[in-house]
């Protein structure tokens, strides 16, 4: 069990004395135990899934779960409809989907909300988005063309790139609260669901560094946003508040502040809801977070790592502007310096060189490419060098994120879980931590996905290991 997934009794319902705890049971036991021992509520009626942002990446995972559902597509990336997990070891173990293993929302229960500063429906989004072809977009029309974006919560000063007209006229950040959870209430209320989960998929806002005197605490959020602080308060944070006061967890898509602040984490433990972030972890920051173990392992030697790419969306387009890029900075840069600690390996590790650029490329639109190099040493300190050429697809990477984070948020209510959800770091950058604790947050990989199977045993009723499959 790694240290680092142990949660502080302040921000989370469970702690490692509840793996401890556990007890071990044959799989028949399991089964008819699972309520009881696991506590975890079952996934009945319809989940509703609130995006904020309907261009390329919401679109995409839109159509693409209504065509699985369909039997058009298949949801390949997503670990909650791929994935198989061991449970049990010896003569006993066998490789369990999850859904198999907890009670995980089903495709068919999903009903789709969004907000967007552009009027255009989820149909029209996608065309414009170009991600998709017309193909595999027209079977799904009927459906995407009832999700009509609601006016979104928007302060241009936070995304100056961006120039729609469908936003709310809200003169205090107090009153865009009120008005999403007006949102959030009715949409529930008119669509019959059960439960509701909020993400974020649009743009990166402009860097918001955290204040102790506005972000320290719940009553210091509250009376900032009752006062319209608009410097310490971005958009993204009343959505977040919001969601979270009407009892959905909030998942943060992009490298914002937002729930990254002890006041959010606050309200999380008061609404017992799960809050999880930042960043979709797509491609660049994916492949460095498992190539950096390699080195680590090997112990060799890593002098510098130079990272750029050239996007040409929407996103892209917002990155250009310096401020919101600096934010988007700031994520992809942590990620090295948790992985290839210069203080356990100074000899290796003590003076890397590491830079990341983002540029905007019209022409490549939503197929991302991203190119590493990376300057290693080894025996006796002889340079060598490893070059990585990712060419991918930004909104086809990220459409299965949308869905594991929602449906695994979903799970973690239900299951009692609140505060920062750890066991989710594997599909995130900049994974969230206490860093008022001095905690570190994991960046490894492959220590993340033994932080999310572990999680999933433990809420199916299994033992938690770390056992290599």
């Amino acid at each position: 069990m790694y240290l680092k997934l142990k949660n502080t009794k302040r921000f989370c319902a469970f702690t490692f004395i509840d793996y401890i705890c556990l007890q071990i049971y044959d799989s028949e036991k399991l089964n008819e135990k699972f309520m009881e021992r696991t506590n975890v509520k079952p996934a009945e009626g319809k989940l509703g899934i609130m995006v904020v942002g309907c261009g390329a990446v919401a679109t995409t995972f839109m159509t693409g779960v209504l065509m699985a559902r369909k039997g058009l597509a298949k949801p390949v990336g997503s670990m909650t409809q791929y994935d198989k997990i061991r449970v049990g070891k010896g003569d006993n173990k066998k490789y369990l989907s999850y859904a198999d293993i907890v009670p995980l929302a089903k495709l068919d229960d999903i009903v789709f909300g969004t907000w967007d500063v552009y009027p255009q429906n989820a149909y029209q989004a996608a065309m414009y988005a170009e991600v998709l072809q017309e193909k595999d977009i027209n079977p799904v029309r009927d459906e995407l063309e009832k999700i009509v974006p609601l006016k979104a919560a928007f302060d241009k000063n936070y995304a100056k790139r961006l120039d729609g007209d469908n936003v709310k006229d809200c003169k205090t950040r107090w009153e865009m609260v009120e008005e999403l959870r007006r949102d959030m209430r009715r949409f529930k209320e008119e669509n019959g669901c059960a439960r509701i989960v909020v993400i974020w998929a649009a743009s990166t806002e402009i860097y918001v560094p955290v204040d102790e005197r506005v972000h320290g605490t719940l009553a210091a959020l509250e009376a900032a946003m009752k006062a319209d602080d608009r410097e310490h308060v971005a958009p993204s944070m009343c959505y977040a508040y919001a969601a979270l006061k009407e009892g959905a967890p909030f998942i943060m898509g992009a490298p914002n502040t937002t729930v990254d602040i002890p006041a959010m984490w606050e309200l999380a433990e008061q609404t017992r809801m799960p809050i999880s972030g930042k960043d979709f972890k797509t491609g660049q920051t994916l492949v460095k977070s498992g190539f950096a173990p390699i080195i680590g392992t090997r112990c060799l030697g890593l002098n510098g790592w130079f990272s750029t790419n050239i996007l040409g969306n929407r996103d892209g387009l917002v990155l250009d502007e310096p401020a919101n890029f600096h934010t988007k900075e700031v994520s992809k840069l942590s990620t090295l310096e948790t992985i290839l600690k210069k203080e356990d390996q100074p000899d290796l590790y003590g003076d890397i060189y590491h830079k990341v650029r983002i540029n905007y490329y019209p022409p490549r639109n939503d197929n991302k490419e991203g190119w590493d190099n990376i300057d290693i040493f080894g025996w006796m300190g002889y340079p060598m060098q490893i070059k990585i050429n990712f060419l991918c697809r930004d909104s086809i990477l990220a459409a299965p994120l949308l869905l594991d984070l929602t449906l695994l948020s979903d799970l973690a209510a239900r299951a009692g879980r609140y505060g920062i959800q750890r066991f989710l770091s594997f599909f995130l950058k900049s994974p969230m931590h206490d860093y008022t604790q001095g905690e570190e947050p994991v960046n490894n990989l492959y220590q993340q996905y033994t932080m999310l199977k572990n999680a999933i045993r433990e809420m199916g009723g299994y033992e938690p290991d770390e056992e290599i499959d």
